[in-house]
This record gives C-alpha cells, sequence and structure tokens, in this order.
C-alpha cells in the first residue's frame, strides 16, 4: 500500500509531518509513505525546507492520498498547469485533506455533494466553492475525508489506516504518540471521531 502525502510551499508541518509520523507506525511488507510535491525540495510557512520522495503526479497511482495544507494552497488551487498533474479518483483512492488542502479537492470537483471540514481560515474560500463547512474536527463519506485544525491530522492518518489496514493497527499508532497518562483516553476519543465514518 502506498500513502502520498502532497506536500506545497508553504506547507504547514504540522499537517504533512504528523500525518507521516503516525502513517509511518504501521510496519508490514509493501506499506510506503512519501511527500509528493511539485518541485524535489519545498519550504514549510516556518522554513523548514523537505525534499520529497516523489513527484506530484505520481500521486495519482497512491493508494490513499493526504493533502495538508499551507499558506499558498489558493496560489496552488490558481495554478492550472499545477493543478492538471493532480488526476486523484475518488473509485480508486481513499482521499483525504485538511484544512486549506480541503479547498484543493473542492477546485478539483471531488466535493460537490458532500459537506467537508476545514480550519476557520479556510473556511470562507471553501464556501465560496459552494461546499457545505462542517462545525467538527472530521467527517468522511465513502473514499474521502476531510479534517480542521491542525491537530486534527492524525484523525485523517487513523481514518487511512481503518480502511487499508484495520481498526487495531490504527489504535496502535494512535496510542503510541498519545501522552503518557493520557494514551486510553486519547484513543478512545479520537477514534469516536472517526469511527461513525469507517462504513460509509
Amino acid at each position: 500500500m502506498h500513502i502520498a502525502i502532497l506536500t506545497f510551499d508553504g506547507f504547514n508541518e504540522l499537517d504533512s509531518l504528523i500525518a507521516y509520523g503516525v502513517l509511518k507506525r504501521i510496519k508490514q511488507p509493501g506499506w510506503q509513505v512519501s511527500i509528493a510535491s511539485p518541485r524535489p525540495q519545498v519550504s514549510s510557512m516556518n522554513g523548514l525546507t523537505l525534499t520529497s520522495h516523489i513527484p506530484l503526479h505520481a500521486a495519482n497511482q497512491a493508494d490513499a492520498v493526504i493533502i495538508g495544507s499551507g499558506v499558498q494552497t489558493r496560489q496552488v488551487v490558481a495554478d492550472a498547469e499545477l493543478m492538471a498533474q493532480l488526476q486523484l479518483d475518488p473509485s480508486q483512492q481513499l482521499l483525504a485533506a485538511q484544512c486549506s488542502g480541503t479547498l484543493i479537492l473542492a477546485k478539483l470537483g471531488l466535493l460537490q455533494t458532500i459537506p467537508a471540514c476545514t480550519d476557520l481560515t479556510s473556511k470562507p474560500w471553501v464556501q465560496e466553492t459552494g461546499v457545505q463547512i462542517l462545525d467538527q474536527p472530521f467527517f468522511a463519506k465513502g473514499n474521502i475525508a476531510t479534517a480542521g485544525g491542525c491537530l486534527a491530522s492524525p484523525y485523517l492518518a487513523a481514518w487511512v489506516i481503518c480502511k487499508l489496514v484495520g481498526i487495531s493497527s490504527a489504535e496502535s499508532a494512535l496510542h503510541y504518540l498519545a501522552p503518557v497518562g493520557e494514551k486510553d483516553s486519547y484513543v478512545e476519543h479520537a477514534m469516536q471521531c472517526i469511527s461513525p465514518f469507517l462504513a460509509g
């Protein structure tokens, strides 16, 4: 299984790197997690430079795609050449987006009948596309999930793990990263957020 995390210039480190860290807790043959970017290196909103694993268009062949947010997302969706590289297909892939990453899914026309979650800053931009915004941290329908708020990143990663591997594996990954003394309550809360959306 290959999971690609779309990461653009100006990316939010918490979105891309927390998801990456949670997903890398899965240790099984063929499990691959990649940072996918339009350039070999991208710099975050706070000046952290990452070297991507795969080019952006390679995410089209991934089993799951997570779209993180960033301060340049509106520039990304305005770049027709860049957006044309994304041929994502929810009938064949799991698609998950966080905060302004939800705007990318909306601009790709993948949220036309699906309400979504995003952060407060990105909310009006996504609403302008006609998408209904929910006041909650996570929502999923079928193979598309969205989350709002930087620290909702583990929810997206756990949802992907649940769908591709299983609930127990997601719980184990969350348990590892949860604060000491709060592990059981953290996992319980996270799973309460995503469990209602696993069947659909």
